[in-house]
């Protein structure tokens, strides 16, 4: 198992973050340590205060007092002769000299030595024990810290685990690998970046595949009108019929007016296209919807049928666009349908369902799969004589998409395509 620098980094900042913190405990405990050394004050003023009681009988009973002393309050307390004393170190004498109290360490253990007045003798208290941790204490706290870094070990490798694969990703994404996406994460501190990610990376993707379908159906699209255009132009320059005359110059006029109307398309699909707009989302009667749309339909010379099976059923949504997505289903009923188009309106699964029906030549089943794709369109040889431009369906799509809806195509009981919409009924 490779060990990566995403882990190897995280692992020894925190470590040795708490070693450099625990050095630092150290360095403040040698220094208290070294000033208590120095000052044993309340050994200093015990042996004062035995050194002045010991001046107030013979030089000959000290050895005796000071015996008696040691044993009734237990210190390794002596009385030695300076003169031994002084030869063995003659800057403790110096000391001694100067400040009629020396304390002498020495690793673990500590002397402290009293000059008496007025005498050769020197009152030895020690060795005692520095006042230093006890051994067991330190390797407690090694034992901690070894806990403490299997503990973060233990924390930082899914960690560095997720980062890796995270990093992994994203330096394949910038490559172009549009397809990249960062696997599950293993720990709850990472999931959220890793998610958003891949919610990010899934976004661009779209909007790429999209760009490029757009870019080749727009050139595709444009390129059609404008060739007819180019040609009929360059017979306008060699023909002197004014019949023909006329009819390229209706050729050209109907080139114009679909490449208008191609523009206008495109404009408002990527208006739905981009980020989603603001939506006033209220309770509507989708009945009364559906009616209030009809009366736009006068002039349509075929017969329209209403199914309602949902009564006076009311719907969170945003009435424009939903009105919006439906008047698509119904142009679309009568450009390819035939002279009958069914309205259905009917509750299925907690859902609200739309259903606009034709009796035209229906829809194959292979163009199903993309019929609501931008620039979809049943005959690949894109000519006018089609309609449209593939960009209804789906407008209609991305609007339910804002409201968390669905979008089916089925065969209808007429003959023809049945579109739904579907909104989710909330109570």
């Amino acid at each position: 198992m490779r060990l990566g620098r995403t882990f190897f980094s995280l692992y020894f900042l925190i470590t040795s973050t708490f070693i450099l913190f625990s050095w630092l405990l150290d360095e403040v405990w040698s220094s208290y340590l070294e000033q208590d050394i120095e000052s044993y004050t309340g050994y200093k003023t015990m042996l004062t205060a035995i050194g002045d009681s010991l001046q107030r009988y013979p030089q000959n009973e000290w050895p005796i007092l000071v015996a008696n002393m040691a044993q009734k309050y237990d210190l390794p307390l002596s009385l030695v002769n300076a003169k031994g004393l002084f030869n063995r170190d003659l800057a403790h004498q110096k000391s001694l000299q100067q400040g009629n109290i020396h304390v002498y360490y020495n690793d673990d253990d500590v002397v402290i030595h009293y000059q008496l007045d007025r005498s050769n003798y020197v009152l030895n208290l020690g060795p005692a024990k520095m006042p230093s941790r006890p051994r067991y204490e330190a390797i407690i706290r090694i034992l901690i810290f070894g806990a403490l870094a299997f503990v973060i070990f233990i924390w930082v490798w899914p960690l560095s685990k997720d980062l890796d694969s995270l990093k992994k990703a994203t330096i394949s994404f910038g490559k172009g690998e549009f397809d990249s996406q960062a696997p599950a994460a293993k720990t709850t501190t990472i999931a959220p970046m890793i998610n958003a990610f891949n919610m990010m990376a899934a976004r661009i993707k779209r909007l790429i595949v999209a760009h490029k379908e757009l870019s080749s159906a727009v050139s595709h699209e444009l390129r059609t009108p404008l060739a007819r255009t180019k040609f009929a132009l360059q017979m306008l320059s060699t023909i002197k019929d004014e019949q023909k005359r006329e009819k390229y110059m209706q050729q050209i006029h109907n080139d114009v007016n679909e490449l208008d109307d191609l523009i206008n398309e495109m404009l408002i699909y990527a208006s739905f296209d981009s980020d989603k707009p603001k939506l006033n989302f209220e309770r509507v009667n989708i009945y009364q919807l559906v009616s209030q749309l009809l009366e736009r339909y006068e002039q349509y010379s075929g017969t329209f049928v209403v199914d309602n099976q949902i009564k006076n059923l009311s719907v969170e949504c945003d009435p424009h666009f939903i009105s919006r997505a439906l008047h698509n289903y119904i142009a679309n009923a009568i450009k390819y349908g035939g002279d009958r188009i069914m309205i259905k309106l009917l509750k299925k699964d907690g859902f609200c369902i739309i259903r606009v029906e034709d009796n035209g030549k229906g829809i194959s089943d292979e163009f199903k799969a993309v019929i609501f794709d931008a620039f979809s369109r049943g005959e690949q040889s894109r000519n006018k004589e089609t309609g449209g431009f593939g960009l209804g369906l789906a407008i209609v799509k991305r609007i339910m998409e804002w409201h968390n809806g669905n979008v089916n195509v089925q065969d209808s009981v007429l003959g023809g395509a049945a579109f739904e919409l579907m909104l989710a009924i909330r109570k």
